[in-house]
């Protein structure tokens, strides 16, 4: 077991092949709600939590494999498993995965004997998939070498480049499936690298591609996930593709709406390896979601949140959550790199706009003392393409709110950012997260006697996306610190803790032993009135930061 956690209770078993938790699970369910008076309950689930600790050899298959996010992301691999350094204009810059919260954030862990908070690295948590292992593979419409596609995505220095092209050179796309009417025109000079045949021929032919991948490369599992271009939105209708039945007979008679990423996933479904939807299409219509659950196989999706949607998710919590009300808010974008070529076309655009323009959602939701049942902020969003700046993407948004009193507030915010080297390693988040998710499997004591694993559609991903894609019944949620909470107490349950409650009683009441805990001296206190110097953690720091 690579995992570094450690935790006494006796609650918690570390057997030879799983951790097994005895947990108690509290929630609180509103029962009724009439005139301003509510009626709780609050409830306690008696659970068991087994989670194998055996990580298997993974397999990433891109579908996309040439495009920036895919090839910068393969360069990341290689030199973060050779430990690369190179020179640039500022000086030696080491590889690193910095914008991975599995590999380069930390999760509070309790607080030590005397008071202070203890941090660890996520993926010390749980043994989780290393970097440095990962096989990776994939599809493309272009079979430029990925060291060559690395060098047309103008992502990476050129030092970097030079270090990696000969391994990244000796890698090749297999052929992907190209549809002009899915994604933009402007794309079809690339299109040099085709499967052949009709859908069905080419649902054939990826299952095929999976299956040599994974013989060749011996990995013990595959994740297929999907960082092409963004598509149009496909038709979703009876006769089509309402159930996976429909959806079967549909491909087989070569209809036109079903789309080139509903194909890869029903592929990947089949093959029971995980998927995930990187873009904002909507491939997963209910047939595949239906698919899913039939071959007991993980989807999630949709579409990389990395920047601009982040920061919105953020900002619009903060600002409802403080009583503050958004009443517009605009975005406008302009990218010059071939996913901004591609979103120059309007129906590609139009699905960008839907994954972005419903971040804000739940949050407004949430608070109907600032909003009444069915207002809405404005909400606008504009992408522009501005090939000159290439993969640096320039976004602006104003975000426009009432104040007490008929007041208003406007914040403007500028962010520019090199998208590629923001999304690739929240791929790489999305692949070791979703693959731990398949090793995690729960039971209600009170209620069965069998072991069941998430649902296929693997929500506890939704920090990494923008349009969330959740079960049937299950809210969208789009707060980021609560999709980022979720997390962190998941894996806090699968090694036996608590949710951290930010609470802290034992640092606003006196509830510790007085032999081990002394309440500070009238001289301690007189001191920090004073202004000389305040009682931290034990030491008295200076006001002007010298330490006595």
């Amino acid at each position: 077991m690579n995992s570094e956690l450690k935790v006494l209770s006796p609650n918690v078993k570390y057997l030879d092949d799983s951790i097994e938790v005895d947990y108690s699970y509290q929630t609180t369910k509103v029962q009724n709600v009439s005139g301003g008076n509510y009626v709780v309950k609050p409830e306690t689930k008696t659970l068991k939590i087994r989670t194998d600790i055996k990580v298997p050899k993974l397999g990433l298959m891109l579908v996309g494999w040439g495009g920036n996010n895919g090839s910068t992301l393969t360069a990341a691999l290689e030199a973060n498993r050779k430990s690369l350094e190179w020179r640039t204009k500022t000086g030696i810059q080491k590889a690193n995965w910095y914008g991975s919260i599995t590999q380069s954030s930390t999760v509070l862990l309790g607080s030590s004997d005397n008071g202070e908070d203890v941090y660890i690295p996520m993926n010390k948590i749980l043994p989780m998939v290393n970097p440095n292992d990962i096989v990776i593979g994939g599809w493309d419409i272009s079979s430029m070498n990925i060291g060559d596609a690395m060098i047309r995505a103008q992502v990476l220095d050129v030092g970097l480049q030079d270090l990696v092209y000969k391994k990244l050179s000796q890698l090749n796309p297999k052929p992907s499936i190209y549809d002009s009417d899915f994604i933009a025109a402007n794309q079809s000079d690339r299109a040099d690298n085709l499967i052949k045949g009709s859908r069905y021929e080419q649902y054939q032919q990826i299952i095929k591609d999976i299956r040599d991948f994974k013989t060749t490369n011996n990995v013990d599992s595959v994740i297929v996930l999907w960082t092409a271009n963004t598509e149009r939105f496909s038709d979703v209708k009876t006769g089509l593709n309402l159930t996976m039945n429909e959806l079967m007979e549909s491909l087989k008679e070569n209809k036109s709406e079903i789309s080139p990423s509903t194909i890869f996933a029903m592929a990947a479904i089949a093959e029971k390896c995980t998927y995930i939807n990187g873009s904002p299409q909507n491939t997963f219509v209910p047939g595949v979601i239906e698919m899913a659950e039939h071959y007991g196989t993980f989807i999630a999706g949709d579409d990389f949140k990395s920047g601009q949607t982040k920061l919105k998710s953020v900002l619009v919590d903060f600002l409802v959550s403080a009583g503050i009300k958004p009443v517009s808010i605009v975005s406008y974008n302009h990218l010059g790199n071939n996913d901004g070529k591609n979103l120059s076309a309007p129906q590609q655009f139009r699905s960008k706009e839907i994954s972005k323009s419903n971040v804000v959602d739940d949050m407004v939701a949430s608070n109907r003392i600032l909003y009444e049942e069915k207002e809405h902020p404005d909400h606008c969003v504009v992408i522009k393409y501005v090939p000159y700046v290439g993969d640096s993407k320039r976004a602006m948004d104003e975000y426009t709110s009432e104040i007490m009193l008929g007041g208003h507030n406007t914040l403007i915010i500028h962010n520019t950012c090199e998208d590629s080297l923001l999304a690739s390693p929240l791929i790489l988040d999305l692949v070791i997260l979703g693959e731990l998710c398949s090793r995690i499997q729960i039971k209600n004591c009170n209620e069965s006697d069998e072991f069941v694993p998430f649902k296929p559609v693997l929500s506890l991903l939704s920090y990494l996306c923008k349009a969330p894609l959740v079960p049937q019944g299950t809210p969208v949620v789009n707060s980021l610190f609560r999709q980022r909470a979720a997390i962190e107490n998941i894996l806090r349950a699968c090694v036996g803790l608590a949710p951290i409650s930010n609470m802290a009683l034992e640092q606003r009441f006196n509830l510790c032993n007085s032999e081990t805990m002394e309440p500070p001296t009238k001289r301690q206190k007189s001191d920090n009135l004073n202004g000389n110097s305040v009682l931290t953690n034990g030491k008295h720091i200076h006001t002007n930061g010298a330490k006595k």
